[in-house]
């Protein structure tokens, strides 16, 4: 078994891509999750040339550094906390959980994560949230105080208060106002 780590996995569809890049270079994975391939053989040096290539023809990119590989499950954990039915039932605090799920300890992570991205997990994490808040405020399925619980908020001002500080508007403003949504991997 071998395993391989992708840059910008962020959604199914994500999945479905690598998938379909993979395929094209004959190669059959046992397992795609996001920001990670779990192969049954290893890839000669011919198919991780053409893998790394078709990869960035997609906008993804294979993870050669350690380092970079613990960044990326992370993100990874904190996209499929906050933007998955998973997420909603976490009852543990973030640091906790993200420890736990990478197989880190949580100061090291920090450290990581801040030295080479270039801003805090918590930050990360806010910016993820809010980035899911203006999702649901799209779908127009929720009121306010409904997401600020499926948030995680402990009240629609605090909410509020924080989508204001990272959009620079409230979400009454952005709800009445043009929604073009961002890709999580901008974020």
């Amino acid at each position: 078994m071998e395993k391989l780590f992708i840059k910008n996995m962020v959604c199914d569809r994500c999945k479905l891509v690598v998938k379909q890049e993979l395929d094209k270079i004959g190669v059959a994975p046992s397992q795609v999750e996001l920001g990670e391939i779990t192969l049954v053989e290893p890839l000669t040096k011919d198919q991780n040339n053409q893998l790394g290539l078709a990869l960035q023809h997609v906008g993804f990119e294979l993870i050669d550094d350690v380092k970079a590989k613990w960044i990326n499950r992370v993100k990874r954990t904190i996209v499929e906390m906050i933007h998955s039915d998973k997420g909603q039932n976490i009852k543990v605090n973030y640091s906790d959980y993200i420890a736990h799920e990478v197989g880190r300890d949580y100061p090291y992570l920090s450290s990581l994560f801040s030295e080479l991205e270039g801003v805090t997990i918590e930050h990360y994490i806010i910016n993820q949230k809010i980035a899911r808040v203006k999702e649901l405020l799209t779908y127009n399925e929720l009121t306010l105080s409904q997401i600020a619980i499926e948030m995680g908020y402990s009240s629609v001002a605090h909410l509020s208060a924080q989508f204001k500080k990272v959009t620079g508007i409230t979400p009454s403003e952005y709800k009445s106002g043009d929604k073009k949504r961002q890709p999580l991997d901008h974020l």
